[in-house]
């Protein structure tokens, strides 16, 4: 009890303040006590996060029009998180608030809605090898093209779902399920939240030397709603297989995703799509690699679904913003059921010192499928560029800026003529003190 007291007030001043006030003391102490008696057969951590990000928009996620100003705010991500761990038990619990500075007064009464619940999960240990992990949780496999956890954006992605996990080895196989309802209710089952109705999906991973392969299955319920008919609101499932491949030798590194989606799309479409992607990359010296790659999801001729027929490939719960040009003009909340994608670029990673290092990407972006308005599939070309600086070890420092240079196809994709340029800046601090932590040994 001395140590944990010791580790608070640890300094003259400080006891001062507390011995002016009895009751600050006895409050200290009761805290210290709880996380000491807790402490004594269980792992436990409790860190924060506070990351604001300042921001300027001149053509991002769409094409800068005319008679237009262009944006510049300052958002901030502020989280709380506290793990328990003991010998049958995962515990989990991240509370977060998302705003933009000055979205309420100085003297508000109320928040706007930003404080949330982000992850809030219980893994039962039934063995070395199963567990079960139930609760608000991160989806995060592979590279996140299909599932991930979309850190980028402050508010980030969580799912209500119950996963069944095996490991042993190099082996791992996860079975997980959701089904999602917007309320308690005596009658009907509709969804009207803007989420997903139900979903189950299975994925195996296996590692050998230097090779690593996932395999995987998700079944994807989207609820329609019928505004004619209240007999025909049902759930529409569509299918996705497929598989991530990744290997690496000396220097030269590589990635494979081959999927397929199949079954029927919200619209009652027949959907048969794919996604191919290749990406190889090489370390010219310790500080210094080269990234070559591509990226083909299929699309529907003309932009939209006909006869019947969807062929646009949709990444349904990925880290889309991590793919196709930080800009964000594919598949982050648009370009669905279009004219799909092919991407081809190049970048390069140079560390520029112990704590420095300098990212970019350039990325020729054109159709996959034809656009009748134009006889060139050619939409653009975008470069991006990072900077990141790791100040202490739980304080980093980012900046990034892009430009999109759109070609005639993109004008009549986004059906924006204007001709105006097309760029977004970024500074982002992100500050994650650990505020307690047991030994780890003991």
């Amino acid at each position: 009890m001395e140590f944990f007291y010791k580790k608070v007030v640890n300094s003259n001043s400080t006891s001062q303040q507390l011995t002016s006030n009895p009751m600050k003391p006895i409050g200290i102490y009761l805290f210290l006590f709880f996380l000491s008696t807790i402490a004594i057969n269980a792992q436990v951590k409790v860190d924060a996060e506070l990351r604001p990000r300042f921001e300027f928009r001149h053509g991002f996620q769409s094409l800068f029009p005319d008679d237009a100003d262009p944006s510049a705010f300052i958002s901030q991500r502020t989280r709380l998180n506290a793990a328990y761990k003991n010998e049958y038990l995962n515990f989990y619990l991240s509370v977060q608030d998302i705003r933009v500075w000055g979205d309420v007064p100085q003297l508000n009464r109320a928040d706007r809605n930003g404080f949330g619940v982000h992850q809030a999960w219980g893994e039962l240990l039934f063995s070395p090898e199963f567990s079960l992990k139930l609760g608000r949780q991160l989806l995060s496999y592979d590279d996140q093209r299909i599932f991930g956890g979309v850190g980028w954006a402050q508010q980030a992605r969580s799912h209500d779902a119950a996963v069944m996990k095996y490991k042993k080895g190099k082996s791992s196989f996860h079975v997980g399920a959701a089904f999602n309802q917007d309320g308690e209710a005596n009658l009907n089952n509709i969804l009207t939240t803007n989420t997903y109705k139900s979903l189950q999906y299975g994925w195996f991973h296996q590692d050998w030397d230097g090779v690593s392969a996932s395999f995987l299955f998700l079944n994807n319920g989207l609820q329609f709603i019928d505004a004619f008919d209240a007999d025909n609101h049902e759930t529409r499932f569509s299918q996705t297989v497929g598989t991530h491949l990744k290997g690496s030798e000396e220097k030269l590194g590589w990635m494979a995703n081959l999927y397929y989606q199949f079954g029927k799309d919200i619209g009652d479409n027949d959907l048969s799509a794919y996604l191919l992607a290749l990406e190889a990359s090489y370390k010219v010296e310790p500080k210094w690699s080269l990234i070559l790659g591509g990226e083909l999801l299929s699309g529907n001729d003309n932009g939209a679904p006909s006869n019947g027929e969807n062929k646009a490939f949709t990444p349904f719960y990925g880290t889309n913003h991590k793919f196709n040009g930080l800009m964000d003009y594919f598949f982050v909340g648009n370009h669905a059921s279009n004219v799909g994608l092919l991407d081809v670029y190049v970048g390069s990673v140079i560390g520029l010192g112990e704590k420095t290092s300098l990212s970019g990407r350039i990325h020729n972006f054109s159709a996959a499928a034809d656009l009748a308005a134009t006889d060139s599939k050619q939409l653009g070309v975008e470069a991006d560029f990072v900077l990141n600086y790791n100040f202490k070890k739980d304080v980093n420092i980012k900046a990034g800026y892009s430009h999109l240079f759109a070609s005639e196809g993109m004008e009549f994709l986004k059906n924006n003529f204007d001709d105006n340029s097309n760029y977004w800046g970024w500074v982002m601090i992100t500050i994650k003190p650990t505020l307690f932590q047991t030994n780890l040994d003991q």
